[in-house]
């Protein structure tokens, strides 16, 4: 059964102690009950530590150990506030931002904790895209525009796929590709998408494999009625992708966190049409109990880069 606070009062209400906030996450990571992570023993007991001890090897665990929580020295309250302020923004948050609404004393535990989220918006063995589904390349990032086309420099390319639903968008999915050749695209179309699924691209060489990959592969290209775009869906998808990565963060996305950001917009756009912030906050709190921990030095590559996410989000 799903549970979850459906407004930022019953959050603060509901969550007020470590200890409720510990039995939520114990629900969350065990809903069938304890499980070892060591031996996958079902008996435990608790300790003077809140530490869970096996009947069968004796480990000791915490509900915290092994997820994105793991080590923290901050309150779980003020992880839970966190998530709600993540997932209750339309447009997602920047560092900058967080930091303020949560009164945290450092940049950095902002940045990292926004990483640690953006790592666990990714849900484990998610189903592909299926029916028929639209696949282009957008070139996101570099100092400067560049020339058009796929000759851009400084930039990095990521691959768009999304579902038609009709006339609409149904889920996407994002990836950053090394470049155009059929290993990398295929790679990617082979992930997303579902075989048997109608493929629709443009004319680049480089999506001949398509049908032998066991898609049935169409080629859109412009023409007939004037100003009809082919592919409507993935274009959209990629100027809304850019609009917000400059908008909420002003542009300054490092290319070695942009995969993390692109899963951050696909968290967010699959969605868009969610009446209820509260199960936003539950789903992600199953994704966050469900990933492995990160540790901050890995988020920052052994280098904190001070000049990203360093905007207030607009």
């Amino acid at each position: 059964m799903e549970d979850y606070p459906t407004t930022v009062l019953e959050l603060e209400t509901r969550f007020s102690t470590e200890e409720v906030c510990r039995a939520y996450l114990y629900q969350l990571r065990w809903p069938a009950g304890f499980r070892c992570p060591r031996c996958g023993g079902a008996r435990a007991w608790a300790t003077v530590r809140h530490l869970w001890e096996c009947a069968q090897c004796g480990t000791q665990t915490s509900v915290t150990a092994g997820t994105i929580f793991q080590d923290t020295h901050k309150p779980l309250r003020l992880w839970f506030r966190a998530i709600w302020y993540v997932t209750s923004q339309k447009n997602g948050v920047s560092a900058l931002g967080l930091q303020r609404v949560l009164g945290l004393g450092s940049y950095e535990t902002a940045w990292a904790w926004l990483h640690k989220l953006r790592r666990a918006m990714v849900r484990p063995g998610r189903e592909r895209l299926g029916s028929t589904v639209e696949v282009d390349e957008t070139f996101v990032g570099g100092p400067h525009p560049g020339p058009p086309g796929r000759g851009a420099g400084g930039k990095s390319i990521v691959v768009v796929a999304a579902e038609e639903d009709g006339a609409g968008i149904g889920r996407i999915r994002l990836r950053r590709v090394p470049d155009f050749s059929g290993a990398s695209l295929g790679r990617v179309i082979q992930d997303f998408v579902e075989p048997g699924s109608v493929v629709h691209t443009d004319g680049l060489r480089a999506y001949n494999g398509v049908g032998p990959w066991g898609y049935i592969h169409e080629v859109l290209r412009a023409g007939g009625q004037e100003g009809t775009d082919p592919m409507p869906r993935v274009h959209r998808i990629a100027s809304l992708l850019k609009r917000w990565m400059l908008g909420t963060h002003q542009g300054a996305i490092a290319p070695s966190h942009l995969d993390y950001y692109l899963d951050e917009f696909t968290f967010r756009f699959n969605r868009r049409t969610s009446r209820s912030r509260g199960k936003l906050f539950y789903r992600l709190m199953q994704q966050a109990v469900a990933i492995d921990p990160v540790p901050a030095a890995r988020l920052r590559g052994g280098i904190f880069a001070t000049s990203e996410d360093d905007s207030e989000s607009t």
